[in-house]
C-alpha cells in the first residue's frame, strides 16, 4: 500500500475506501476491480480461461499459473475413455523381437536413467519424472492397484538401448513399477528426443502384476504417451538434443502415424516444470481388462498404428511427407529399417524379420500390413 502526501492510502493506483481495514475488507467494488486487473494480466500472458477461473478463486493459484511453464494435456486425474491400444514399436525388448529385458533381475525400479545388471551406461538429458495414474474401467474406474507397468523410450540422441549401435549391451531408459493404492507408478528419467517420422513419445505396457511381466501373453494394454509441442520445443532448443527440433518441425500430432487418428486426445500428457530443474509428466490411463490387447486400430487400419524409425546419427533427415520411415537406426540393416509399427532390422530381431514367412512363433507377433511389418497386438 502507498500513502500520498495528502494522507490518501492507495493500492496499485486505487484509493482505499477504508484505509484502516485490510485489503480483503475494502468492499465489493474494490474486489471486482482487483479481479478485472488480474484477468487482464493473465489474458496478456496467454494463459486462457482456465487460468482466469483460478484467479477468481485464489490469488495464490493465479500467481502460480502466471509463472508456470505447464502444458495442459491429459492431466493427472482419471480418464473416462479407455487408453488407445498402440504398437509396442520395433524396440520393446519385451521378448517379441529378440531381447527380453523383463526377465532380468533389477528391471523393477523407479529410476531408469542408468543401465542395470552388468551394464553401466547412463542416459544424459533434461530430467523428467513420469507419473501414470491407472484406473480399472470394470471397477467404476477405481485405482488399478497392483498392476505392473513397463516403460521405455529413446534417449536424447533418439536411440534405444539394446538395439542402437553401441547400445546393444545397455538397458537404460527401461523399467517396471507396480501401481500403488492410488493406481500410480512413477519413473525418474530424461526427456526423450524426437526422431524422424514420429511425434515425441513414451512407450508403456501394462501387466496384471509383477510376476506376469516376463510374457506378453499376459498383457492388459500397450500404449504410448504423447508429449506437448511447446515443452518439446523448449527442450529441443538445447545442444544435447541436436536434430530433434528439425524432426519435430516435420510432424504434427494429427499427422503422426500413432496419434494421428484422434490427435492423441487420451494420450497427450500434462507437463510442468522447466528445462533447468526438469519436467514432471502426468497422464491418466484408464484400462478395461476385458479388452483384448491389439483390438484398437489406428487411422491407417493397422493395429496400434505405424511410426517412424530412429535416425542413424541422432538427428536424421526429415521424411518427405512428415511421417513414415526415416533413417536407419544404428546397428540396423543397410537396406533400411522397419517403421515404428514393426520391428527393427539387424541381429537383435532376427526372429521377427522372419515372421513374414508365416512360420514360427514370431509370426504370431507381427504381420505384414501394406507391405510394412507391424505388431499384430
Amino acid at each position: 500500500m502507498e500513502v500520498a502526501g495528502d494522507g490518501r492510502v492507495s493500492y496499485q493506483g486505487r484509493d482505499l475506501s477504508h484505509p484502516e481495514e485490510p485489503l480483503a475488507d475494502q468492499g465489493l467494488g474494490f474486489d471486482l476491480a482487483t479481479l478485472l486487473s488480474r484477468r487482464r494480466t493473465l489474458a496478456g500472458l496467454g494463459l486462457g480461461a482456465a487460468a482466469v477461473g483460478l484467479a477468481a478463486c485464489t490469488s495464490d493459484a493465479s500467481d502460480d499459473a502466471a509463472s508456470s511453464s505447464a502444458s495442459d494435456g491429459g492431466g493427472s486425474g482419471t480418464s473416462d475413455g479407455e487408453i488407445p491400444e498402440e504398437t509396442n514399436g520395433p524396440y520393446p525388448a519385451d521378448g517379441t523381437n529378440g531381447a527380453n529385458v523383463l526377465t532380468e533381475a533389477g528391471i523393477v525400479r523407479s529410476d531408469i536413467t542408468s543401465s542395470f545388471g552388468d551394464a553401466s551406461a547412463r542416459a544424459d538429458g533434461v530430467p523428467m519424472t513420469l507419473t501414470l495414474t491407472l484406473t480399472n474401467l470394470e471397477a467404476d474406474n477405481d485405482p488399478y492397484e497392483g498392476v505392473a507397468v513397463y516403460v521405455w523410450h529413446c534417449d536424447a540422441a533418439g536411440e534405444y538401448s539394446l538395439y542402437s549401435e553401441g547400445l546393444e549391451d545397455e538397458n537404460y531408459l527401461r523399467g517396471v513399477q507396480v501401481a500403488d493404492e492410488k493406481g500410480q507408478v512413477t519413473f525418474t528419467s530424461i526427456f526423450p528426443a524426437c526422431y524422424t517420422g514420429r511425434w515425441p513419445h513414451i512407450h508403456f505396457e501394462v501387466y496384471p502384476d509383477a510376476d506376469s511381466i516376463t510374457s506378453t501373453d499376459n498383457l492388459l494394454a500397450t500404449s504410448q504417451v504423447a508429449l506437448p509441442q511447446d515443452v518439446c520445443e523448449t527442450v529441443y532448443a538445447l545442444d544435447e538434443y541436436d536434430g530433434s527440433a528439425e524432426n519435430l518441425a516435420q510432424v504434427t500430432l494429427d499427422s503422426d502415424n500413432v496419434f494421428g487418428d484422434d490427435g492423441g486426445e487420451l494420450q497427450l500428457a500434462d507437463v510442468d516444470g522447466d528445462a533447468d530443474s526438469g519436467f514432471t509428466v502426468t497422464l491418466p490411463v484408464a484400462i478395461d481388462p476385458s479388452t483384448e490387447p491389439g483390438q484398437s486400430t489406428d487411422a491407417f487400419g493397422a493395429g496400434g498404428g505405424q511410426g517412424g524409425t530412429p535416425p542413424s546419427d541422432g538427428g536424421g533427415a526429415p521424411p518427405s511427407d512428415g511421417g513414415g520411415q526415416g533413417g536407419t537406426p544404428r546397428g540396423g540393416a543397410s537396406d533400411g529399417g522397419e517403421s515404428d509399427g514393426g520391428s527393427a532390422s539387424g541381429t537383435q530381431n532376427s526372429s521377427s524379420t522372419s515372421s513374414s514367412g508365416g512360420s514360427g512363433s514370431a509370426a504370431a507377433e507381427a504381420s505384414l500390413v501394406g507391405g510394412v511389418l507391424v505388431a499384430s497386438r
